[in-house]
């Protein structure tokens, strides 16, 4: 309500409205936000959650409790390195809420004592064509909670657990689909950053009737956010990889959430950098090492951030056969100044306006470094994104054909950022980067 709201990007309050009276009134007054309110059953205590207003990338999301009679206020698990989401009352002494957790989207029960006790990990299976860490729940007054019950082989089914009693699932949604197809079998992986040592957690996929004694072509499929995480869910697109004879690695870079804090904040006015860049290729490398890979046909893809640290990879690297970007920044001063995030980007990710900071600006993007780019890269974006407006896959378009680099662009008619939500388009997005990496496969 205030009169400078639309550039207070980090800060928002609660309010009540009487239906009597129509009288509002402001009920938090915290720096930074407040969200997600939530009434006890008796009405004597209301949940929120706050983070702050600090200019960074990432915001931990802490939860509260009020007493609405006294507005007295008190933070529940402080100390906590996580971010809860979805606060719910079980009763009017506990509430259900859900956190990331090393790529898995945790429920646990946190009571007014202060107890935080996890329930089920296993809330999946909602981002069907790539495996991020995403799921909903319900919880009942009476302490049980219905959810999303996913796995790396199978999208969401209906998942319910009763207060004192195992989860079970009710349902088995894709058997039709899935269930007489042979999948690529999902492994965990974790390997120490060349960069500076710090471990990065991720996973591969490897081909369905995978043998041990060949090498396949490696496909690294890099997250979007960036602040946001892979896990062990189900990847349309990335089994659909599998199945055409590629070994699919996906991590979780540093500036990922799901990790604490710390590990988010690595990424701080960094991204794309060479810093996540190391943590990818160490994981590349691992997996020749071990046999897994080879080193001779490597390919890289990714989307919105993935689509950055894609353009950004092939500058600082000829190793590539091929690449394939989706929605991508390419210069960061025309993105900042044309897209829908553009205050809250400035504001959070950059120390200053792009005409102060120009070269912070320009360091970061991927059109510095293309006069160094010999990898044939494909761009794939919707003609209506407002988040990396198609603009951005022009420039880049045009500098590789001044460049006389290898290149395609798929400019998807009607599609916004999300130009996968379409299955058509997902579909459209996984043949064209196939059919890109086959020609360029040695």
């Amino acid at each position: 309500r205030s009169e400078d709201w639309a550039y207070q990007v980090n800060e928002s309050d609660l309010y009540s409205v009487s239906l009597s009276s129509k009288e509002v009134a402001q009920v938090t007054d915290k720096p930074g936000r407040e969200s997600s309110p939530q009434f006890s059953p008796d009405g004597e205590r209301l949940a929120y959650l706050h983070s702050s207003n600090e200019p960074v990338p990432y915001h931990k999301s802490q939860l509260w409790v009020m007493d609405w009679s006294e507005r007295s206020e008190t933070e529940l698990q402080a100390d906590f390195d996580r971010s809860f989401s979805s606060p719910q009352w079980t009763g009017n002494e506990s509430l259900a809420v859900s956190y990331a957790d090393q790529g898995k989207t945790v429920v646990a029960d946190v009571t007014l004592s202060n107890e935080l006790t996890n329930r089920v990990d296993d809330v999946s299976g909602v981002y069907v064509s790539r495996p991020y860490t995403m799921g909903s729940f319900t919880a009942s007054k009476t302490g049980a909670i219905a959810y999303t019950k996913g796995s790396e082989y199978r999208p969401a089914d209906v998942g319910y657990q009763p207060q004192d009693g195992e989860a079970v699932q009710f349902t088995q949604l894709n058997e039709d689909l899935l269930g007489h197809r042979e999948l690529g079998e999902v492994h965990e992986i974790r390997y120490e950053s060349r960069y500076d040592g710090e471990e990065i957690h991720g996973w591969y996929i490897t081909p369905p009737n995978y043998d041990e004694n060949k090498e396949y072509p490696l496909l690294l499929e890099i997250h979007g956010g960036p602040h946001l995480s892979y896990g062990p869910h189900f990847a349309a697109e990335h089994q659909r990889y599998a199945a055409e004879g590629y070994v699919v690695l996906y991590v979780n870079h540093r500036g990922s959430t799901s990790y604490g804090k710390d590990f988010a904040m690595l990424l701080d006015g960094n991204y794309s950098s060479p810093y996540d860049f190391a943590d990818h290729m160490t994981g590349i490398d691992l997996l020749i090492d071990k046999g897994i890979a080879d080193s001779d046909n490597l390919f890289i893809a990714g989307g919105s951030a993935g689509g950055i640290a894609t353009a950004y990879a092939v500058g600082l690297t000829n190793r590539f056969n091929a690449a394939a970007a989706t929605n991508p920044v390419i210069n960061w001063v025309s993105k900042v100044l044309t897209a829908d995030s553009s205050i809250g980007q400035i504001t959070n990710q950059f120390p200053g306006m792009p005409w102060e900071e120009l070269e912070h600006y320009w360091q970061r993007s991927p059109l510095s470094m293309v006069g160094d780019v010999e990898t044939p890269v494909m761009l794939f974006t919707g003609e209506k994104d407002r988040r990396t407006p198609i603009s951005e896959t022009e420039q880049f378009y045009q500098a590789l054909k001044l460049q006389k680099v290898d290149t395609a662009m798929v400019r998807v008619p009607g599609a916004f950022h999300g130009v996968t939500a379409r299955p058509s388009n997902m579909i459209a997005k996984i043949e064209h980067a196939l059919a890109w990496f086959e020609q360029y496969k040695k």
